[in-house]
């Protein structure tokens, strides 16, 4: 086994892995990771490319480095964070006390479906850029009942999610001008299919390994303030999440790529258990911001505490509505 994971990188909708370029860069060079990049089939131009086709992209990039004994951490961006959450499954590694209960652990086949006969590495953490915590068997669309966001619109002639806004201030609206006219240019079309279908697929991957979450304050995508509902709701259905923040655009590997490359080490680090070393001394922490409400510090009982709160009441709710659907269909039968 090496000493540090491979880290694999999920674009997000309309993304080409090149967008990942800045920080794989980074990673490789000033920090000697090993990095694998996912190319999603639902932007290869097809519009019958569907979620299942992005998945088992994301899965054979695992399967790669684990058949040959090597961790593996999953990066996700947006859309991707649905592809990296379920791509997870049966590469975990197994919990102790489901090992000692049932033959068919998170790792095998029957728990699994998809996955190699014997794995030798593991999926061993999560890193959601401006993403979403997956639920198993919803599809990307499902949790907003099929009702496309302002920004996109659905392309029925052609099968793909057209923009009605400007993608460049969309994603990357603090970037130089004429970089952000570039990232537009290497823009891909999004299919339909990978959007609207697939939850029989999905899978909280979220709930097998530890998580770390990047989340951008300027996103004109998804805003803040869900972002961080969505991380207080996770640590109450039992995740394990730390949260960091950039004041970036929905892009931030693009525009504060030193600062993203960090956090990523940071999450290796805290995974692996050990330090990587750095050729470039100094560390870029200045623009990172590790959300919590503070007691000698209001404003951020408004600005963090109060949407961490509301998303840990999400989360009990949804604990809740799970734990009632069960007993109703013990009580059936």
């Amino acid at each position: 086994m090496t000493d540090f994971p491979t880290l694999v990188f999920v674009p997000g909708a309309w993304h080409r892995p090149s967008c990942y370029s800045k920080v794989v860069k980074l990673l490789q060079e000033q920090y000697q990771l090993r990095c694998s990049l996912v190319t999603l089939p639902s932007t290869s131009g097809d519009p019958e490319a569907t979620f299942k086709h992005d998945l088992d992209a994301a899965r054979t990039a695992i399967a790669n480095e684990t058949d040959h004994g090597r961790n593996v951490v999953v990066i996700a961006h947006s859309y991707g964070g649905l592809v990296g959450n379920s791509a997870i499954k049966g590469f975990a590694r197994p919990r102790p006390d489901v090992a000692s209960n049932s033959p068919a652990t998170s790792s095998s086949p029957e728990a699994a479906g998809e996955v190699q006969s014997s794995v030798s590495g593991y999926v061993v953490g999560l890193v959601l850029i401006a993403s979403g915590f997956t639920f198993t068997g919803l599809s990307f669309m499902d949790p907003f009942l099929g009702i496309p966001p302002p920004a996109w619109k659905i392309n029925k002639d052609t099968g793909f999610a057209d923009f009605v806004v400007s993608p460049g201030e969309f994603f990357y609206h603090d970037l130089p001008a004429e970089e952000r006219e570039y990232w537009v240019s290497q823009l891909a079309p999004q299919s339909l299919k990978s959007l609207f279908e697939g939850g029989e697929y999905t899978y909280s991957g979220w709930k097998d390994v530890p998580a770390w979450y990047i989340g951008t304050v300027e996103d004109q995508g998804l805003p803040v303030v869900v972002q961080r509902m969505n991380v207080g709701m996770a640590r109450e259905m039992g995740a394990t999440v730390e949260h960091r923040e950039l004041q970036t655009s929905h892009s931030p590997f693009l525009s504060q790529p030193d600062e993203v490359a960090e956090i990523l080490v940071e999450a290796v680090e805290d995974f692996s258990g050990k330090p990587v070393e750095r050729i470039k001394a100094e560390r870029q922490e200045n623009k990172v911001v590790s959300p919590a409400a503070r007691l000698w510090q209001p404003l951020t009982w408004l600005k963090f505490g109060l949407p961490l709160f509301f998303g840990h009441i999400i989360g009990r709710g949804i604990v809740a509505f799970n734990w009632c659907r069960r007993l109703w269909s013990v009580g059936l039968r």
